[in-house]
């Protein structure tokens, strides 16, 4: 029974280190903003096409990322034509800067790690 009891205090302050850790850590990440939020210029000159359609010929992809998070495959004029500005040379990273904030990214990916473990936890019976 105190072997059980130890486990669960145990446990508990493993989990509690880690929550611990990812507020101190959300915290401080959200205090210095991404290069992208800081950045306004476009990294991609202009290219005039009609509203009406966009004419893209894509024989080899030349990846750049989007101020929305996405990569657009065919370049520059693939995401001009698609109204987004681009962000940076080459294709989009996890936590560029997309549409999620970094914190809520962060706590979103703190959840579905907790979700993961307590789903094992109990298929286990180690909790």
């Amino acid at each position: 029974m105190k072997s059980e009891l130890r486990k669960s205090q145990f446990h508990l302050q493993i989990l509690l280190f880690a929550v611990i850790f990812l507020s101190i850590t959300v915290c401080l990440n959200g205090l210095n903003p991404l290069p992208s939020h800081q950045d306004d210029e476009d990294k991609c000159p202009r290219t005039p096409f009609p509203t009406d359609s966009c004419p893209i010929n894509c024989f080899r992809p030349d990846p750049v990322c989007g101020v929305d998070g996405a990569t657009y495959w065919c370049g520059c004029p693939d995401a001009h034509c698609a109204g987004v500005r681009v962000a940076k040379l080459g294709p989009c990273t996890v936590g560029n800067g997309g549409s999620g904030a970094v914190p809520g990214q962060a706590l979103l990916l703190f959840h579905i790690v907790w979700l993961i473990f307590l789903g094992i936890s109990l298929i286990f019976g180690l909790l």
